[in-house]
């Protein structure tokens, strides 16, 4: 069955319910926000095949999920590399941000969680 999931390495994606919605997950953590940056933008470049950028506001939700005590990253740094790696192919710029939550939260796994959709007007 297909479940709408690419993958490519470590990052995943798929298009979510609603229109410009798109569901991200990086399997791994790493204590170098700027890791994340290069890593989905490659996943961008070379696999997505889903839908291109669209103009409005967006919201975009980052979870950060850890095993065992948290990871030492600021999360606003995190935020920034991920916005960064998804402008071009989720929104044309991430000034169309209009709501954005990062947060930190103990999981099963250590990955990262991204969450964007549009903004009903």
């Amino acid at each position: 069955m297909d479940d709408g999931w690419t993958q490519h390495g470590k990052v995943r994606a798929r298009e979510g319910p609603d229109e410009g919605a798109v569901e991200i997950v990086v399997d791994g953590l790493t204590t170098q926000a700027k890791y994340y940056k290069p890593l989905i933008y490659e996943f961008f470049r070379k696999a997505w095949r889903g839908a291109r950028p669209a103009w409005g506001e967006f919201a975009v939700e980052i979870r950060m999920e850890y095993v065992g005590d948290p990871p030492w990253m600021d999360l606003d740094n995190l935020a920034k590399a991920i916005l960064d790696a998804i402008k071009g192919y989720a929104f044309h710029d991430d000034a169309q941000v209009a709501r954005l939550l990062v947060e930190r939260h103990p999981g099963e796994r250590e990955r990262i969680l991204v969450n964007v959709r549009r903004v009903k007007a």
